[in-house]
């Protein structure tokens, strides 16, 4: 799998702010069936930085009503990569 398909958005909830700005860990949306290898080489081919964690999480989507139509969002992952010391990802710089 490519990097550009593993890596979907980064994540910039106040949970991932918090634990870019205490622990060096970064938080991103990825591509359900990539696994934490593939993970790792996508952030550190991307990005040009060392990983030394990843952490995945598996998310069920939630029913969703419209009206008199019901309808299901898709299930998704989460993956939170620390970081070595001494690198960050500049898109989150002044952030």
């Amino acid at each position: 799998m490519e990097a550009d398909r593993v890596i979907l958005e980064p994540l910039t909830t106040e949970k991932a702010e918090r634990l870019r700005e205490t622990r060096n860990v970064v938080c991103f949306r990825v591509n359900r069936k990539a696994n934490k290898v593939q993970i790792r080489h996508a952030v550190e081919s991307l990005f040009e930085v060392e990983v030394k964690d990843v952490r995945t999480s598996n998310f069920t989507g939630k029913n969703k009503r419209w009206g008199r139509f019901v309808g299901r969002r898709p299930n998704w992952k989460k993956a939170f990569v620390t970081l070595e010391e001494g690198h960050a990802i500049e898109i989150f710089k002044g952030v």
